[in-house]
């Protein structure tokens, strides 16, 4: 038999087909995962939103949001000036600042904190659980306890020490939550590389003369990134609570910065008086940010999962 010629393999389309990169079949599994699903996709689209918000939130914002008008305070959203104008789309404040460029600003103290936090405790937690599982004895027994101990507090009454002991401030608050937070990553990595340490892959690396830090995270750590990620996704909702849960009670970020539990905070000696759109919009601000990323978390956890990969 002899061999095609080269204007037969140039004509071939199966021969010329490109050849699918594991990145570029991963983003195709996880478009065709999110065209099937509503829920994702909608959380996705609330998020961006309110990324954008927060990134763009001085050219978007109608008004400062620290600007007070003693004339316009506690003004219902919608109402019209004497020209028919609405100069406060959701209303004003007990000291006249717009409710509206107030959420906007309110966006990136949140996201801010949500972030960094998780990124801090993330990076923390993986370091020292990856370490712990890896090495073991002493080492390991040290890390856990440390994370025994933590798990000892409650974590809202250890974050309201600390940040009365430091005092209020977006970086005392980012600190905080961040180291609050490695305790979860530093128990998920170090069973998962319990598991992995001695897999056929490691030992190859080793006998390739491969040693500690290489081991850990250029071999073993792309194979654990999965559970870390979706742990991740959640934990970002529940740093976004903790620092409105911290601002509503005034130890959050200082009372200049308009925050969602800032916001929350100063409307409740406005409830018993029917100004609802002080509570109301904050609220929902917050439910939403924390219900997206619950639904995201929810959809990475069964994307990432190789056993569902499959599915559909």
């Amino acid at each position: 038999m002899t061999p095609p010629s080269v204007s037969q393999a140039a004509a071939d389309p199966v021969a010329n087909a490109p050849v699918p990169t594991p990145r570029r079949d991963a983003l195709r599994r996880a478009w065709r995962s999110l065209s099937k699903a509503v829920w994702p996709l909608l959380a996705i689209a609330v998020l961006l939103v309110i990324m954008f918000a927060a990134v763009a939130g001085p050219a978007i914002s109608p008004k400062d949001p620290n600007r007070q008008n003693i004339i316009s305070r506690l003004q219902p959203p919608m109402v019209a000036d004497r020209d028919g104008v609405v100069q406060h789309y959701l209303g004003t404040d007990g000291l006249g600042r717009d409710v509206l460029s107030r959420l906007i600003y309110g966006a990136r103290v949140s996201l801010l904190v949500g972030f960094t936090a998780v990124f801090i405790g993330g990076v923390l937690g993986v370091v020292l659980g990856m370490t712990a599982g890896y090495v073991g004895g002493r080492v390991d027994a040290v890390i856990m306890r440390l994370a025994d101990i933590q798990l000892a507090f409650p974590f809202i009454l250890l974050a309201i020490m600390f940040l009365v002991v430091l005092g209020s401030g977006v970086l005392n608050l980012v600190l905080i939550l961040g180291i609050g937070q490695w305790v979860t990553y530093a128990r998920i990595a170090r069973g998962q590389t319990m598991s992995q340490r001695e897999k056929e892959y490691v030992e190859a690396a080793r006998a390739l003369g491969a040693r500690g830090p290489s081991v850990l995270f250029q071999t073993i750590l792309p194979n654990i990134l999965a559970p870390l990620i979706v742990i991740a996704s959640f934990n970002v909702a529940s740093v976004i609570l903790s620092e409105a849960a911290l601002s509503f009670l005034g130890l959050g970020v200082p009372p200049t910065v308009p925050t969602w539990g800032g916001m929350l905070a100063e409307s409740r000696d406005q409830l018993l008086a029917g100004r609802w759109w002080l509570a109301v919009y904050p609220g929902v601000a917050i439910m939403l940010t924390v219900l997206s990323f619950n639904i995201l978390g929810d959809w990475l956890r069964d994307f990432l999962d190789p056993r569902l990969r499959g599915v559909g």
